[in-house]
C-alpha cells in the first residue's frame, strides 16, 4: 500500500505512552529542524550494545559480498535489473486460473474475478511440487506461489482501472461494480514452472484457488465464540466470510501460508449517529482505536449497493435490536493472521486470533528446536503503533515439520500461546510485555476494560496502549536473520514524529523538500534490529541497523548510515533473508523520494547487533541517544532493481536452490487520473504492457522473476 495512503498514514493512538523512557531523557519544548544547524549529531563508541556481541550463534549460509553492479535510480517506465540478470513477467492481475476463463482484455469489461488473478500482489511465499505433483522443500523448477491481493488502485471511492469507464464515484455504487471489486481482494495460489530457461504460470492447474471477500473462514483461537464477533452471517462466532487488505505474508515451520490483514477498517462504515446508538457500550472506545470514528466515508461505499447481505455487511453501525441481526461485530471479524494450506484447495482458512488483532503487516517466525515454543514476530503498520511477537504453549515437535495435516499442526502452535508487545529502552536494551490476563496491569486496567483472553485477542491495540509499550514509526515486515536468529523490522516512516516526541529508537524528526514541498517527520524511515538469547525470551537487545536516507543528506544528522548514489534509498518496507544466501533483500514503498527515482529492491549482507556504536542527536535543548550499526558501503548493500511508474517493490520470495527470485510490483500507475482513463497516453504507467505482457494498456500489478543469466545464485 502506498506509503502516502491516508490508510497506511493512519494515527489512531491516543495514548499518553511516553515515546521512550522519560527518566532517561530531557524534554523538547520548542520545535527544531534536522535540515540543517537545528540537529547536531555526535559518533560516541561501542555504547550499550557491545555487550550484545556474543548473542545468537552463528549458523547457516552467507554470502559475504554482493556479485552484481548497482541498478541507477531512475523514473523510467521499466523494470532494471543488474547486467546479467533478467527479469520476466509470469502473472499479473486478471490472468485466467482456470482453462474454461477467457483471456483478461484489460479494458474494464472483464469479469469473473473469482477465476482471475486479484489486484496488488503482496506477500507470497514459495511451496515446491516434485515430478509427481506433491509437496517437497527442496523442488526449485515446479511449485506453487501463494500471495496476497491486498486492494486495488482508486480514486473517489472506485477502483477505475477494473472499470470500462472508471466506475461510479458517487453513492450509492452500482452492485456490479462492486462485485467485481470484493472478489480482487483476497489470495491466490498459483502454481508456476520452469523449462530450465523461462518460466510460466500454469494456467489449468488444479492448485490454483481464489480466496475473496466472500470466501468461508474459520476463527480460531481465544476470539472464537466470543460475544465481539457475533453477526447476522453466523451468531455462534465460529466462521465469518473472507480476507481483506492483505499485506505480508509468511511460512510457517509446518509449511503453510499465513497472511496479515492489515487496512481493514477503511472498508467499513458507520452512521453520525452509531455512537450515541451504542452509549456506554466499549466498542465504541475500540472502534475509534481502530480508525473507525461514527460518520466517516468508507474506501470504496460498499455498503451502499443495496440490501442484499453481501453489501450490509460493510455497515458496522448497530441498526437492529441485537448484535444477530446486523453487522456491528463485523469489522471485529478482521484484523487477524489468516493461515492458508497452499496445497489443499478444499481447505478453509483460519484466522489465528491468539496473535491479536491489529493491522497486521508479515509474520516472520524464528528458527525452531525441538522442545521449545514457536515464535513469530510481527509490525502493526500504521504511525505510532507497535512490535508484537507470539510465543506457541505448544513444544516444537520436529515430526510436525511434515505433518499430515497441515492446518492442524496450526491449531496446535498457533491457537494457544501468549503474545508480547515491545518496549525499547534508551541504554540499548528492551523488554517484552505480556499481553495476557495473567498481567495485573491487563486485568486492572482503567484504561480499557479486559475481562478475558478474548477481549485481548480482538481489542490488541488497548492491551499494549495499557502496558505502556513504545510507539514506533510504522512497523512493517519483519524477517529473522538465518545466519544469528536476529529480528530486523522496517519503520517505513512516520510523518507524525516531531522532535517532541524522538527517542532512542525513533530518534530522527526533520525536514526534507521534495519538488519543492515540506515533508516533516522521519520522512524516509529506518530498519531496526533485536537479539535475543533465545526467541521465547522476554528481553532483548537493539539497534538500528539502517537509516534511510538520500546521499546527499546531511550524514551526522540524517543521513546515519553513510549511504551513497549507490544504495540510499527512502520509506524501507518489505524485507526478506534469503535462505539459500543468507542475503537481506530489502524493498521501498515510497513516496517522499519519487521525484527523484521510482521505488526499489536492494540486497544487503546483514551484521550483527552491536557491529556498530552510538550517535547523539541534539533537537534544540533536547538530546537523544541512538544505537547504530556499522556504516554501509557498496560492498555490503546496494540497489539490485528498480521499477516502473508509481509502483512499490513488495512481496518476495524464491526458490529453494537460490536461484530464482520472485518480486511484486504492485500499482504502476497509480497516481493516474481517473478523468484519463480513456487515454492511454496520459497513463503515469503503461507497464508490463509495455514490455511485452498481456494485452491493452493499462497498467497492471504483476510478479516477475528474476533469474541470473549464468544460472548461478541471486545476488552472489
Amino acid at each position: 500500500m502506498k506509503a502516502e495512503s491516508p490508510f497506511n498514514d493512519e494515527n489512531s493512538n491516543p495514548s499518553d505512552n511516553p515515546a521512550f523512557d522519560q527518566v532517561l531523557r530531557s524534554r523538547l519544548n520548542r520545535r527544531s529542524l534536522l535540515r540543517g544547524a537545528g540537529l547536531v549529531g555526535t559518533a560516541a563508541g561501542t555504547g550499550a550494545l557491545s555487550a550484545c556481541a556474543g548473542i545468537g550463534q552463528d549458523q547457516g549460509p552467507a554470502l559475504q559480498s554482493l556479485g552484481f553492479g548497482a541498478v541507477v535510480k531512475h523514473t523510467a517506465d521499466k523494470v532494471v535489473v543488474p547486467e546479467g540478470y533478467t527479469a520476466q513477467v509470469i502473472y499479473a492481475l486478471g490472468d485466467p486460473l482456470n482453462a474454461s476463463t477467457p483471456a483478461f482484455r484489460n479494458d474494464g469489461t472483464d469479469t469473473d474475478f473469482g477465476n482471475r488473478a486479484g489486484d496488488h500482489h503482496d506477500g507470497m511465499e514459495w511451496y515446491g511440487l516434485d515430478a509427481h505433483g506433491k509437496p517437497s522443500r527442496t523442488a526449485s523448477l515446479r511449485g506453487l506461489l501463494a500471495m496476497n491481493h491486498e486492494a486495488t488502485t482508486d480514486e473517489k471511492l472506485s477502483s477505475f482501472f477494473l472499470h470500462a469507464n472508471g466506475g461510479t464515484t458517487t453513492l450509492p455504487r452500482p452492485a456490479t461494480e462492486i462485485d467485481k471489486e470484493l472478489m480482487v481482494h483476497g489470495l491466490s495460489v498459483v502454481e508456476i514452472r520452469s523449462d530450465g530457461k523461462r518460466w510460466a504460470y500454469q494456467q489449468a492447474s488444479a492448485f490454483n484457488r481464489r480466496v475473496t471477500t466472500m470466501s468461508e473462514a474459520a476463527i480460531h483461537g481465544p476470539a472464537r465464540g466470543s460475544e465481539h464477533l457475533v453477526t447476522k452471517f453466523d451468531p455462534s462466532a465460529t466462521r465469518s466470510r473472507g480476507t481483506l487488505n492483505n499485506c505480508g505474508a509468511g511460512r510457517t515451520p509446518w509449511g503453510t501460508y499465513v497472511s496479515g490483514e492489515e487496512n481493514w477498517f477503511g472498508y467499513f462504515f458507520r452512521d453520525a449517529q452509531d455512537d450515541e446508538r451504542r452509549k456506554k457500550d466499549k466498542q465504541v472506545q475500540a472502534l475509534k482505536r481502530y480508525g473507525r470514528k461514527a460518520g466517516d466515508a468508507s474506501r470504496h461505499g460498499w455498503e451502499s449497493g443495496g440490501s442484499e447481505d453481501r453489501f450490509a455487511r460493510w455497515n458496522n453501525g448497530a441498526l437492529a435490536t441485537s448484535a444477530k441481526e446486523d453487522y456491528r461485530n463485523e469489522m471485529n471479524t478482521f484484523g487477524y493472521v489468516v493461515e492458508l494450506d497452499p496445497y489443499d484447495t478444499a481447505s478453509v482458512i483460519r484466522k489465528r486470533t491468539a496473535m491479536g488483532r491489529m493491522g497486521h503487516e508479515n509474520i516472520t517466525f524464528a528458527r525452531v528446536s525441538p522442545g521449545q515454543p514457536v515464535v513469530a514476530y510481527m509490525g502493526d503498520d500504521a504511525r505510532n503503533e507497535y512490535i508484537y511477537k507470539f510465543v506457541s504453549d505448544a513444544r516444537w515437535d520436529a515430526a510436525d515439520a511434515e505433518p499430515a495435516n497441515r492446518l492442524a499442526a496450526g491449531d496446535k502452535y498457533l491457537d494457544k500461546g501468549t503474545l508480547y508487545v515491545a518496549r525499547f529502552k534508551s541504554d540499548g536494551s528492551g523488554e517484552w510485555l505480556e499481553l495476557s490476563m495473567n498481567n495485573p496491569i491487563v486485568a486492572g486496567s482503567s484504561y480499557f476494560e479486559f475481562k478475558d483472553a478474548a477481549d485481548i485477542a480482538v481489542f490488541t491495540r488497548l492491551a499494549a496502549d495499557a502496558v505502556g509499550a513504545t510507539k514506533m514509526d510504522r512497523p512493517e515486515w519483519a524477517g529473522v536473520n538465518p545466519k544469528n536468529g536476529e529480528v530486523y523490522i522496517t519503520l517505513t516512516n512516520n510523518s507524525a514524529r516531531t522532535p517532541a516526541t524522538t527517542d532512542s529508537a525513533n530518534p530522527r524528526a526533520y525536514t526534507d523538500l521534495k519538488v519543492g514541498k515540506e515533508q516533516k517527520g522521519n520522512v524516509n524511515g529506518h530498519i531496526v534490529r533485536l537479539a535475543e538469547g533465545k526467541p521465547a525470551d522476554t528481553a532483548f537487545r537493539w539497534d538500528i541497523y539502517l537509516f534511510a536516507a538520500e546521499a546527499g543528506a546531511d550524514k551526522s544528522t540524517i543521513n546515519l548510515s553513510n549511504l551513497s548514489d549507490e544504495n540510499d534509498l527512502s520509506s524501507p518496507d518489505g524485507l526478506v533473508f534469503s535462505k539459500a544466501t543468507g542475503l537481506c533483500w530489502i524493498e521501498t514503498d515510497d513516496g517522499a523520494y519519487t521525484d527523484q527515482t521510482n521505488c526499489m529492491l536492494l540486497a544487503a549482507v546483514p551484521g550483527r547487533v552491536g557491529d556498530g556504536g552510538s550517535k547523539t542527536l541534539t533537537h534544540g535543548d533536547r538530546t537523544v541517544v541512538t544505537h547504530v550499526g556499522k556504516p554501509q558501503s557498496p560492498a555490503t548493500f546496494k540497489r539490485f532493481l528498480v521499477g516502473p511508474k508509481g509502483a512499490e517493490i513488495t512481496g518476495i520470495t524464491e526458490t529453494p536452490d537460490g536461484r530464482a527470485l520472485f518480486v511484486n510490483i504492485q500499482h504502476p500507475g497509480e497516481n493516474t487520473k481517473m478523468a484519463d482513463i480513456g487515454d492511454a497516453a496520459k497513463y503515469e504507467s503503461r507497464w508490463p504492457a509495455n514490455a511485452g505482457y498481456g494485452p491493452g494498456q493499462r497498467p497492471r500489478t504483476a510478479t516477475i522473476v528474476i533469474t541470473k543469466n549464468d544460472g548461478g545464485m541471486i545476488g552472489g
